[in-house]
């Protein structure tokens, strides 16, 4: 049964689950998920990204060993807990470095992983001024993948927001039978890696800063306490 909830507190509670149950996602849940990424803002209506679903378990463990090999790399390059002003902080970073490590031993368990690509094209305008900077492409893909990520929270179904497998981006393209230019250079760029499945915990507001803190009206600085 999917909790009632509602969209406010959908988005409270969407925080990033790394360990699942071996509780099986439907297709059909996925699909509505797809739906609901489909209807996020996009610049220009240009809608660039598409998704590739992949459940077969074979293929989630050639995924997964990818996974696990880029986060092996990436996570030489963390800070030590020491680094942090103090121990509630340390700790902290120290929870969640050990989900992520988990996550990267156990992601080809998960029930599915949908990874969101983005093509990469000319997208920057000009004129006899120069180039117009109207942002970047995957700001209109972003909102896909929270509105995905959201619409699963409202199903009951955990995600995590993933890009680490983009350091072995053209292995795990390959895998994922993405295709190439004529001259094989790539067509595509993952702009997300998200595993989902039922959470083995519970959902919950995840720590932030204040919104107060990091908000200024009407001129910088200009904070309301």
């Amino acid at each position: 049964m999917t909790d009632q909830i509602t969209a406010i507190d959908a988005l409270m509670t969407t925080r990033a689950i790394r360990r699942f149950t071996d509780e099986p996602v439907t297709d059909e849940e996925i699909e509505t998920c797809l739906r609901a990424a489909q209807q996020a803002p996009s610049g220009g209506n240009v809608q660039p990204q598409q998704y590739v679903v992949v459940t077969d378990p074979a293929l989630k463990r050639k995924v997964g060993d990818l996974y696990r090999t880029t986060f092996d790399r990436y996570e030489k390059s963390l800070p030590e807990p020491s680094a942090f002003r103090d121990e509630a902080g340390a700790e902290s970073w120290r929870k969640t470095r050990d989900a992520s490590r988990h996550l990267a031993e156990h992601v080809h368990e998960a029930p599915a992983i949908v990874f969101f690509l983005q093509p990469i094209i000319p997208w920057t305008p000009a004129d006899e001024d120069g180039q117009m900077d109207i942002g970047r492409l995957d700001a209109s893909v972003y909102p896909a993948v929270q509105n995905f990520c959201v619409a699963a929270r409202s199903l009951g179904i955990g995600t995590a927001l993933t890009t680490v497998i983009r350091i072995a981006a053209a292995e795990a393209l390959g895998v994922l039978g993405v295709p190439t230019n004529d001259d094989g250079s790539p067509r595509y760029e993952i702009a997300a890696c998200i595993p989902m499945g039922r959470p083995a915990g519970r959902f919950g507001v995840a720590p932030r800063k204040p919104a107060a803190a990091v908000t200024h009206w009407n001129s910088f600085s200009n904070k309301r306490r």
